[in-house]
């Protein structure tokens, strides 16, 4: 029998084969999410090593990038050849960046190296939720998704630490090779977790072209983000023709989904009311997050002069907070008849919370700083388990794959983007490293200059989080599956 055909009953699992099945996909969530951040807190030690500062935003948008771009064809690739195979692809490529990362000699390789690291990063943070939906009914995702949405908090609170550690204590290029030592350990726990594994392969095409489009919108548009307002005007030749070019490319791109037998997004999934909501707003919250993942730190750093292992550790209690909210909210959310109530009113919170920190950039305490972190992160942690069960509450089993990918993929393009635009806002303000002070002391003229380009950041933030709040209010509460759960034993 072909194997792309092939399918194992999803009722055929316990509980327990279920549960490692799910511990399985744990490590490689984990590397996927932890390269998002790990450089923040590294990079004004990788600038000064390599002597070139201005090239530093692209060590983490070309890992963004990247990762964003393979993503729905992971998903694809899933779906026809099996999530097992995809997964470990996933993982050597990941392997093979980080090693062209650690022995780079300058800033090019370097970057090159991080969009191959993104590749394979890709992948990683996708499967899990797709193997998610392999394994558990809608009505019970919740509670399982919760562990995944600690371990992707988890290492995107820890990256800053630990990159600012091994930079600091060692150097930046061990960053790269603990990456390497994650890998292997990953290939040999999935190879002996995953085995029971539920197969749904169907045969299906992959949109090469669609992929090659959307990177190329992407790159031109990030690169006119990055060179406006520092190496050219905005209104010079160079980024005119490059926002030109992103607006082409990217229409052509639509015109592909619109086109294409098999496009890399299908247009039904798209054209599904709960998941365009439910996929709006897992990517517009998670784009906030990311962005205070990447640019806590470097305020931490630029505006109060901390140094990298300090910055990075300071933020443990945001992951904490966040953390509890996920796994508390994933046990709640299945339980519920109206179960939008509990994200919405955690986002309200989260961006009062946000809004208090661009207003009080300049002047706010050590404590107040911690507390607001801890706000922020329990007011999110209920919406990434609410996204994901109601987008796989609404595609068909074998529509999963690619719809998490397309969930995935949203998500990382519009985080990428932030990320690009936010660093173009603090560049503007030619921000240097603050001389070492404290949280609510007088600043230095260069570090009061670093807070006004923070407080528009986190201005900016919070005003994408509320384009998350505004989507999770227009999706419909449809009641969520039951059937086929696992058994309980």
């Amino acid at each position: 029998m072909d194997a792309r055909n092939e399918s194992t009953p999803m009722t055929s699992l316990s509980h327990k084969e279920a549960r490692l099945i799910v511990l399985g996909m744990m490590l490689p969530v984990f590397m996927g999410s932890l390269d998002n951040t790990n450089l923040a807190t590294a990079l004004p030690t990788i600038g000064r090593d390599l002597d070139d500062m201005h090239s530093l935003p692209w060590l983490i948008t070309a890992y963004l990038l990247a990762a964003t771009a393979v993503v729905p064809l992971y998903g694809k690739i899933a779906d026809i050849y099996g999530r097992k195979v995809t997964l470990r692809i996933a993982i050597v490529i990941y392997m093979a960046g980080s090693l062209m990362c650690a022995l780079a000699p300058n800033m090019p390789v370097l970057i090159l190296g991080r969009a191959l690291h993104g590749l394979g990063g890709g992948g990683l943070s996708t499967m899990g939720a797709v193997v998610l939906g392999d394994v558990v009914a809608p009505k019970e995702r919740g509670r399982y998704y919760a562990y995944f949405a600690v371990v992707y908090t988890t290492a995107g609170a820890l990256g800053p630490a630990l990159g600012g550690m091994l930079s600091e204590h060692l150097h930046w290029s061990a960053i790269f090779w603990f990456n390497i030592l994650l890998g292997f350990t990953a290939l040999a726990l999935t190879d002996v977790l995953l085995r029971k594994l539920p197969r749904h392969e169907r045969p299906h095409k992959l949109d090469v072209t669609g992929a090659a489009l959307v990177v190329t919108a992407s790159i031109s548009f990030m690169l006119a983000i990055n060179l406006g307002g520092v190496r050219f005007a905005w209104t010079s030749p160079q980024v005119l023709a490059l926002f030109a070019l992103a607006a082409v490319v990217g229409l052509l791109f639509v015109r592909r989904l619109m086109t294409a037998p098999e496009p890399l997004i299908p247009i039904a999934i798209l054209r599904n009311r709960q998941v365009r909501f439910a996929t709006g707003a897992h990517a517009f919250g998670w784009a906030s997050i990311v962005g205070l993942n990447i640019f806590l730190p470097q305020y931490l750093q630029n505006v109060i002069g901390l140094t990298p292992t300090s910055a990075g550790l300071t933020l443990i209690i945001f992951m904490i907070a966040l953390n509890i909210s996920a796994g508390t909210s994933g046990y709640v959310l299945g339980r519920m008849t109206h179960y939008k109530m509990l994200p919405m009113i955690g986002l309200t919170i989260a961006i009062s919370a946000i809004l208090v920190l661009a207003w009080k950039v300049d002047s706010v305490s050590l404590v107040w700083f911690e507390v607001l972190l801890v706000v922020i992160g329990l007011g999110f942690g209920a919406l990434p388990g609410l996204t994901q069960v109601v987008v796989q509450n609404s595609v068909e089993r074998h529509q999963l794959g690619i719809s998490v990918g397309a969930m995935t993929f949203t998500r990382n393009l519009l985080s990428t983007f932030m990320v690009a635009v936010f660093g173009a806002i603090v560049a503007g303000f030619a921000v240097t490293l603050a001389v070492p002070g404290e949280l609510g002391g007088a600043l230095t003229q260069d570090a009061a200059m670093a807070a006004e380009a923070y407080r528009r950041v986190f201005f900016t933030t919070a005003a994408i989080m509320a384009v998350a709040l505004i989507s999770v209010a227009l999706i419909e509460e449809k009641p969520l599956q039951s059937g086929a759960a696992p058994e309980t034993k």
